[in-house]
């Protein structure tokens, strides 16, 4: 089951953190080119569940599913169903679930696919096949919309005079192409030799809302949570700080024990459903960043589900919700 096309960052470390074993049922929650799921497959009697809601993922993961005779499932779907996706392939339980979280390579790489500023293609940044692509989320969201979602979601600091562009510049005609959105942002936004593209944060911002990536991830470690057995894995990889603070927080607040202190009464606390197994987050070294530039924002966060109950999902997030905005509500 070798031979991978394609080496997912930190991909060694995260299957030494997921310690697949004969006989384990595991979900690789986003298949992408199947650089996880090879590896996994690669371990004798383990049987995989693996999920993808772009369907070109899915289409290029068709041989690797005949090649498993029968070990590996490949459903398309969002990641934060992964429950619901076990539950149709009759599996209760799982020994580990392995994530991949944000853009793939593969879909930076097409045009058509409209996610990077540097190829002229469609707006469109859709992971999936359903729903407002960034082009209508450009068209319809009013100023403020635009502004609070390219400030919270791409940490963009100038986002007020990029949202305040975009709706002057749209009444003339409407944003349809990936240049000529980044042409305008690199109009407003002023930018030194060596600084990222003026582009990146703006186009980071829309493709996290159109997808609602955020949200998906969130619910995506709650349903991890809920299927993992005792004793079982989770390893996430993320790509930004947005994504990582939510894994962080997460396996943080799953993994508190005790409560109180001598000076005040003892709080109720609920038992940990996680014991971490890494304390910091584990990134790509030297040689794997200069091979994969990609892997110099990569972080690597593990924990081990115990036999507690898992935990209330908590409160909703106050990011700007994509069905809101395009509804102008």
């Amino acid at each position: 089951m070798s031979s991978a096309p394609h080496i997912p960052v930190l991909g060694r470390e995260a299957i030494a953190h997921l310690a697949p074993r004969d006989g384990g049922i595991y979900v690789d929650a986003t298949f992408g080119a199947g650089g996880y799921s090879r590896a996994i497959l690669d371990v004798p009697g383990t049987r995989l569940i693996a999920i993808d809601r772009d369907r070109t993922a899915v289409a290029g993961g068709a041989e690797l599913v005949e090649r498993s005779a029968g070990r590996l499932t490949l459903v398309e779907d969002r990641f934060s169903n992964l429950g619901e996706v076990c539950a149709a392939q009759g599996v209760e339980a799982v020994d580990g679930v392995v994530m991949d979280v944000g853009v793939s390579s593969m879909q930076l790489d097409q045009a058509g696919r409209g996610f990077s500023f540097r190829l002229d293609g469609p707006l469109d940044m859709r992971m999936g096949q359903a729903g407002p692509t960034a082009a209508d989320v450009v068209a319809r969201a009013s100023e403020g919309d635009l502004a609070d979602v390219i400030y919270l979601l791409g940490e963009e600091r100038h986002s007020r005079r990029v949202a305040r562009a975009i709706v002057a510049d749209r009444q003339e005609a409407p944003f349809t192409t990936t240049r000529a959105l980044a042409d305008l942002i690199g109009r407003v936004v002023r930018s030194k030799p060596g600084d990222i593209h003026p582009a990146t944060r703006t186009f980071q911002a829309l493709r996290i809302f159109v997808n609602e990536e955020l949200e998906e991830l969130q619910t995506a470690l709650a349903a991890a949570e809920r299927v993992l057995k005792p004793g079982g894995r989770l390893v996430v990889v993320s790509f930004h700080s947005l994504e990582d603070r939510i894994v962080k927080n997460f396996l943080s607040e799953r993994s508190k024990t005790g409560g109180g202190s001598r000076h005040l009464p003892e709080v109720a606390q609920v038992p940990p459903s996680f014991q971490l197994l890494t304390r910091r987050p584990v990134v790509a070294g030297e040689d794997e960043v200069a091979h994969n530039p990609r892997a110099r924002s990569a972080k690597l966060r593990a924990a081990e589900r115990t036999s507690a109950p898992a935990h209330d999902d908590g409160e909703p997030s106050s990011w700007p919700k994509l069905s809101d905005v395009m509804r102008g509500g």
